[in-house]
C-alpha cells in the first residue's frame, strides 16, 4: 500500500511540475522548465537517477539555459512534458533539440514501459556524427508524446570542455521553417570570410608582401575554428574523426593566434616603434604555438583551457598593439583599431559565455563571428590604405630620383595607376555588399528574435547594475572621507528594506549550500523615517561578508528593536553567521580601510577589505553603532544600533464611492501607474490605454512624487511591494501634497492575505488590487473611484 501510495505522489508532483503545450505551439524553450543535478563523482546511472532516493537532489533550473561552464562534473537534466491538445487528436511528435554542438557526450534516456528507463540514443561530438538519430549541426531527437499524457525524459552531459545546455522542444514544421533564417547568419558570416580571404590573396599574389600572406592564414584559421565550434565541421569536413573534432578548437585557436600576432607585428612593424610590444607578440606566438601542440599530444581539457584564455590575451594584446602604434603616428593603425574593436568586443563575449561567466544566447553564442566578418572587412581597407600610402611614398622617391629615370618612373606611374584603379574598383565592388552586410547585422538588433535575447539584455542590465554597486562602492569611500556624504530622512519600508536584502543576498548563499534566514520582528512599524539606502548598504557589506566567509550552515539577518517611544524606533539588527570565525585584532584595525586577517597572497577569501570600515562608518553617519562578537570556527556576529524617527501618521482612508452613472469620460482622465517592474508595468499600461485612459508611469516612489508636483493626475495605481520606498510610505507622501488629500489611490500588491486590505486602507490609500490585476476589475475600481467622482472635485497637482 506505502509503495502504491509513494508512486501516486510521484505522478501528483511530476503532473504539477510538466511543461504543458499543445498542438499550436511551435517552439517552446524548456531552460526554466527543466530539474538539474549535478553528479560530481559522475559514477551515477539511470537507475540511480531515476530512484525516488535520489527525487529530491534535482533543482529545478531558474534561467533559459543551463551554463556551467568549465565542469568535470556530470550533468543530469529531467524534464516532464505534457502534450494537452486543444482538439481531439492521436500521438504526435516533437523534436527536442540541445542547441551547443561541441558537448562531448550526450545520452537520452526515455521510459522503458516497465516503470523504469532505457537508453534511447548516445550521442555527442566525441562519437561519430552518424551517431545522432537526426543529422543536424545541433543535437535533435525525435520524440512521440501521446495526448494527456506526462512523459518524463533524462539527458546525460558530460565534457571535458564548456557545458552548455539551451534546450528548446519544437513542433517540426516551426523547426524546418526557422532553419533558412540561422542559414542565411552563417552564410553571410562565412561568405564575408570567404571573400576577403580571396581578396586579399589576389593582393598578396599582386605585391607578394607577406602581410597578407599571413592575414590570409589568420582567416583561414578563424574561419575553420567557427565551423568546428558551430558543429559544421563534424557535420561536413571529419563526421567520423571524433578525436579531431575535439582537438581542432584549440589548435585553430592557437593557429589563429599565431597567424594573428604575426600579422601584426609586420603590419604595425612593432620592432621598429616598440620592441617591448613586439616581444609580447612573440611571446603570445609561443603560447600559440604550444596550445597548437598540446591539442595533438595532451588532453583535450587542459589545451582547451589554454587557448580559451589566450584567446581572450590575444584580442586584448593586439587592440593595445593597435592603439600604440597609432599614438606612433602610423596612419593605418586607425583601421587597425576599429577593425580589432569589433573583433575584441566580440571575441571577449564569446570567451565568457564559454567560462560560464556570461549565458548562451544567440549573441553570446555567434558574437565572435560577427565580430570576426567585420574585423576582416575593416582590416581589409586598412591593407588597401597601406598599400596606397606605400605607392604615395614610392612615387615621391621615385620624382627626386631625376630625368634620368623619368621614363622609368612614367612606365612605373602607369603601372601604379592601373593598379589604382583596379584596388579602388575592387574596394568599391566590396563596399556595396559589407554595407549591406553591416545594416542588415545592425537591424536585425531591433528584432525581437526570441526569449533568449530578452533574457540577456536583462543579464546584461544586472551586470552593470553589479558594476555600478561596485563603482558606489568606492565612491562612498572616498566621500566619507571627504565629509561630503549627509545622512537622507525620508519614509522607507523596512520590510520592504529587509525583503530587499533578502532577495538579493538569498540567492548567492543557496548558490553555496547556505540557508539565508530573515527574521524580522513583526511588532515593530513598517514605515521609518531615514536614510534606507545608506542603511541597506552598510547591511550589505556585512552579510557579504558573512556569506563569502561562511562554508556550510547558515547565514541569519536578524531584525528587532523594543517598543517605540516618544515618536522613535529603536532598532537592534544582528548579523550572524556560521563561518571560520576570527580573533579580534588590536587597536580597531578590523575597520581600518583595505585590512584583511589574511593578507598573504595564498589567502583563500578575496575581497579588497572595504566593507567593514565603510559598513561602521555609514552605520555611524545615521547615528548608530557597529559592534561584533566571534569565535574562530564558530563563527561571527556583527550588532547594528540605530534609532530611527516615525513619520506622523496621515489621515484614514477615503470612503468607497459607490458605483452610479458615470460623469466623466476615460479619454478626460490621466492615471499614473507606480510600478518597479516592467513587465507588469507594461501590462497594466496597456489594460488602461485599452480602457481609454491616458497613462504616465513611474519605476519608484520618489519619481512619482516628483511627477505629482509637476502634471496634473487625476488618479494613481500604486504598487505596494517596492524597494527602499513602498507603496505605504509613497502614499502617505502623496496624501500630504497639495490637492492630494481627495485623489483616488489604489493599491496593487502581490499577496492576497486577509490583512492586507486593512493594511492599505490604514496607509491612506482607497482601495485594493490584488495581483495578477483582472480588467474587469480594473474597470470597476476606475469606475467607481474616478469616472463617478465630479469633476470639479479632482484635484490639480502643480
Amino acid at each position: 500500500m506505502r509503495i502504491v501510495l509513494f508512486a501516486f505522489f510521484c505522478l501528483i508532483t511530476s503532473l504539477a511540475r510538466a511543461v504543458e503545450f499543445d498542438e499550436q505551439t511551435r517552439y517552446l524553450p524548456l531552460g526554466q522548465h527543466m530539474d538539474v543535478f549535478e553528479d560530481v563523482r559522475g559514477d551515477a546511472g539511470i537507475d540511480d537517477i531515476s530512484s525516488p532516493a535520489l527525487e529530491s537532489s534535482f533543482r529545478r533550473h531558474d534561467k533559459p539555459v543551463l551554463n556551467a561552464g568549465y565542469s568535470r562534473s556530470v550533468f543530469w537534466l529531467r524534464i516532464d512534458l505534457a502534450y494537452r491538445p486543444i482538439t481531439q487528436g492521436g500521438q504526435q511528435t516533437w523534436l527536442l533539440e540541445l542547441a551547443y554542438p561541441p558537448l562531448d557526450n550526450l545520452d537520452l534516456y526515455l521510459p522503458d514501459g516497465q516503470g523504469g528507463f532505457k537508453l534511447a540514443q548516445r550521442t555527442g561530438d566525441a562519437l561519430p556524427f552518424s551517431s545522432r538519430q537526426i543529422l543536424q549541426n545541433n543535437y535533435l531527437f525525435s520524440l512521440s508524446l501521446q495526448p494527456n499524457d506526462v512523459q518524463r525524459v533524462y539527458l546525460r552531459l558530460q565534457s571535458q570542455g564548456s557545458i552548455q545546455a539551451p534546450l528548446a522542444i519544437w513542433s517540426p514544421k516551426a523547426y524546418l521553417e526557422e532553419q533558412p533564417g540561422r542559414i542565411y547568419v552563417l552564410g553571410i558570416i562565412y561568405g564575408v570570410l570567404l571573400v576577403m580571404m580571396i581578396y586579399n590573396l589576389f593582393i598578396y599574389l599582386s605585391v607578394r608582401d607577406t602581410s597578407y600572406l599571413h592575414y590570409i592564414l589568420y582567416i583561414a584559421s578563424f574561419g575553420f575554428y567557427q565551423v568546428s565550434v558551430n558543429g559544421a565541421g563534424i557535420e561536413y569536413f571529419w563526421p567520423d574523426n571524433p578525436w579531431w573534432a575535439n582537438a581542432a578548437t584549440p589548435f585553430l585557436i592557437g593557429s589563429a593566434v599565431l597567424f594573428g600576432c604575426q600579422f601584426a607585428r609586420s603590419f604595425l612593424h612593432t620592432s621598429d616603434h616598440s620592441p617591448w610590444m613586439d616581444r609580447s607578440l612573440l611571446g603570445l606566438m609561443l603560447l600559440g604555438a604550444l596550445a597548437m601542440l598540446l591539442s595533438l599530444t595532451a588532453s583535450y581539457a587542459l589545451a582547451l583551457r589554454l587557448a580559451t584564455s589566450l584567446a581572450l590575451i590575444f584580442t586584448v594584446v593586439i587592440f593595445s598593439a593597435g592603439v600604440l602604434a597609432w599614438l606612433r603616428g602610423m596612419r593605418v593603425a586607425r583601421y587597425f583599431i576599429i577593425a580589432w574593436s569589433a573583433f575584441l568586443l566580440g571575441g571577449a563575449i564569446n570567451t565568457l559565455m564559454v567560462l560560464g561567466y556570461l549565458p548562451n544566447v544567440f549573441i553570446t553564442m555567434y558574437a565572435s563571428q560577427i565580430g570576426s566578418a567585420l574585423e576582416v572587412g575593416l582590416l581589409s581597407l586598412a591593407l588597401a590604405d597601406r598599400i596606397n600610402a606605400m605607392k604615395e611614398e614610392r612615387a615621391r622617391i621615385l620624382q627626386e630620383a631625376g630625368r634620368k629615370l623619368e621614363a622609368l618612373n612614367q612606365e612605373l606611374a602607369n603601372s601604379n595607376r592601373l593598379k589604382d584603379e583596379f584596388l579602388a574598383t575592387v574596394t568599391h565592388e566590396l563596399r556595396t555588399p559589407m554595407n549591406g552586410v553591416i545594416g542588415s547585422l545592425e537591424l536585425m538588433q531591433t528584432v525581437d528574435l526570441d526569449p533568449e535575447l530578452e533574457q540577456y539584455q536583462r543579464t546584461a542590465a544586472g551586470s552593470a547594475r553589479d558594476m555600478m554597486r561596485l563603482v558606489n562602492d568606492i565612491l562612498a569611500m572616498t566621500e566619507l572621507q571627504a565629509g561630503k556624504l549627509y545622512p537622507k530622512r525620508e519614509p522607507f519600508s523596512l520590510r520592504g528594506l529587509a525583503e530587499g536584502l533578502y532577495v538579493q543576498y538569498a540567492p548567492r548563499a543557496e548558490e553555496k549550500g547556505l540557508a539565508f534566514i530573515l527574521d524580522l520582528d513583526e511588532s515593530l512599524p513598517d514605515t521609518l523615517e531615514g536614510d534606507a539606502g545608506k542603511l541597506s548598504q552598510a547591511l550589505g557589506y556585512l552579510l557579504d561578508n558573512a556569506i563569502k566567509f561562511t562554508r556550510s550552515g547558515s547565514v541569519t539577518l536578524r531584525i528587532g528593536g523594543p517598543a517605540a517611544e516618544g515618536g522613535s524606533q529603536a532598532l537592534r539588527i544582528e548579523v550572524q553567521d556560521t563561518g571560520v570565525g576570527f580573533t579580534t585584532p588590536p587597536d580597531g584595525l578590523l575597520y581600518h580601510h583595505f585590512f584583511q586577517l589574511d593578507s598573504s597572497m595564498t589567502r583563500a577569501y578575496g575581497g579588497l577589505g572595504i566593507g567593514l570600515a565603510l559598513s561602521r562608518q555609514l552605520v555611524e553617519l545615521l547615528g548608530g553603532t557597529l559592534d561584533h562578537e566571534s569565535q574562530p570556527g564558530w563563527g561571527s556576529r556583527f550588532f547594528v544600533g540605530l534609532t530611527l524617527a516615525m513619520p506622523a501618521q496621515l489621515r484614514g482612508a477615503l470612503a468607497r464611492r459607490s458605483g452610479g452613472q458615470a460623469l466623466l469620460r476615460p479619454e478626460d482622465c490621466t492615471v499614473l501607474v507606480v510600478e518597479d517592474n516592467a513587465i507588469n508595468q507594461l501590462v497594466t499600461r496597456g489594460m488602461l490605454l485599452k480602457l481609454g485612459y491616458k497613462v504616465r508611469t513611474a519605476d519608484n516612489g520618489a519619481e512619482a512624487l516628483e511627477l505629482l508636483r509637476h502634471e496634473q493626475i487625476d488618479a494613481v495605481l500604486l504598487d505596494c511591494q517596492m524597494p527602499v520606498m513602498d507603496g505605504f510610505a509613497t502614499c502617505r507622501a502623496l496624501r500630504a501634497l497639495p490637492g492630494g488629500a481627495d485623489m483616488p489611490v489604489l493599491a496593487i500588491t502581490a499577496h492576497s492575505h486577509s490583512g492586507d486590505r486593512e493594511r492599505c486602507l490604514a496607509a491612506g490609500m482607497s482601495d485594493y488590487l490584488a495581483k495578477p490585476v483582472k480588467f474587469e476589475e480594473l474597470r470597476s475600481l476606475l469606475h467607481d473611484w474616478l469616472l463617478c467622482k465630479p469633476e470639479s472635485s479632482l484635484k490639480t497637482l502643480i
